[in-house]
């Protein structure tokens, strides 16, 4: 069951304020709570004044001050979204070069000196792959997706994170600069993707990334919807099962036919607005209907799931993308594989790669997972 009283409907949960003492939803066998250590090595510039200035994550702050934060950042996240076009208004080119400026809401990209870029062939011409190792000798790789509607974002533009993942999991991460759309439509971002994973399987990629033996996937947004299609085209494609042994979904897109949370969430701008999901869509697959949209290969959600590995989900409840998690959780685990399922109370879509308290919590909470999910032996 859902931990802590949270709503156990969609539309309970979207409507619902939840009580000050919920921190997340888990859905695990039993319930655990998030007690994340470690430092808090985000940039805080820009949204920055909207929270407090913290030391750790829950080491130092207490639900209600979680969700106090939370609420102020949305707040001015809002209040800044309002000043500016949205983004489905503005042609994906001018976006891209607005964030590589550090324009709009995310943080300035910071491209660390020890990431290296390779490519690598694929179906539509070279693939870029951003690799960021630990500095101790890695346990594994990390094959990462990002995020972007299938229309903004690259492979380099969450190096810190990354780096991050790499310290705390020992994995060497490796994300993947697939084709974009409206570019690029589907099944540009697909291929590029699975052809990745099947490189990092392959001799090269063990030549390349050290002890390949241990690996796991994930992305955010566009990109978690990416990694799932990647696990089903490897199972259904290449007869390939279980060399993942780890996922990380964060806030996906999973049916682009819409789930309620999508259709029912309208024109406020919190990151993510009907409007904006109904264009990225039309980005990415212009050509299909609603009805066509549910195909498997392109809506996840509507595919048979089993074969695939132990997957922590996460979500805030102020997003527009809610049920797309809430129910790919559901069918995930109902097809018998193992699931994590936190719901973080009212943080927004992106909070994960945003200045908050709350993205501290749930970066700490993925990298807990995986290294005892994959059993990793890492000394913090």
């Amino acid at each position: 069951m859902l931990s802590g009283g949270l709503a156990t409907s969609a539309e309970q949960l979207a409507r619902k304020r939840p009580s000050e003492d919920n921190v997340q939803a888990i859905r695990s066998g039993a319930l655990t709570p998030v007690a994340p250590e470690g430092d808090a090595a985000i940039d805080r510039e820009g949204l920055s004044n909207a929270v407090t200035t913290h030391e750790n994550t829950l080491t130092t702050h207490d639900p209600a001050t979680l969700l106090a934060e939370t609420r102020a950042f949305n707040a001015e996240l809002e209040r800044l979204l309002a000043t500016m076009p949205s983004v489905h208004t503005v042609p994906p080119e001018q976006t891209r070069r607005l964030r590589r400026e550090g324009g709009g809401i995310f943080p300035v990209p910071v491209y660390l000196p020890q990431a290296r870029t390779l490519d690598i062939d694929g179906p539509g011409g070279p693939i870029s792959l951003r690799i960021i190792a630990p500095e101790r000798e890695s346990t594994g790789a990390f094959l990462h997706i990002h995020g972007g509607g299938w229309t903004l974002g690259s492979n380099d533009a969450q190096d810190p994170r990354l780096d991050r993942l790499a310290r705390e999991t020992g994995l060497t991460a490796v994300s993947v600069g697939y084709r974009l759309a409206p570019e690029n439509p589907y099944p540009a971002a697909p291929e590029d993707c699975e052809a990745a994973a099947l490189w990092l399987l392959g001799d090269e990629g063990r030549t390349a990334i050290p002890n390949t033996g241990t690996l796991a996937i994930g992305g955010e947004s566009a990109g978690a919807h990416l990694s799932v299609l990647t696990l089903l085209r490897l199972r259904d494609r290449h007869g390939i099962t279980g060399a993942f042994g780890a996922a990380l979904l964060e806030y996906g897109g999973f049916d682009l036919s819409m789930t309620p949370s999508q259709r029912l969430w309208g024109t406020r701008n919190l990151v993510l607005s009907e409007p904006i999901l109904s264009w990225f869509g039309e980005q990415f697959v212009p050509m299909y209907s609603r009805e066509e949209r549910r195909h498997p290969d392109i809506s996840p959600l509507f595919a048979e799931l089993s074969g695939m590995p132990p997957a922590i989900f996460t979500v805030g409840t102020q997003d527009a993308l809610l049920d797309d998690t809430l129910f790919m959780e559901a069918r995930w685990r109902a097809a018998g594989n193992s699931t994590e399922l936190h719901v973080w109370p009212e943080a927004p879509h992106g909070f994960m790669s945003m200045p908050m308290a709350v993205a501290d919590a749930a970066l700490d909470t993925e990298y807990e997972f995986l290294r005892r999910t994959l059993d990793l032996d890492v000394d913090n």
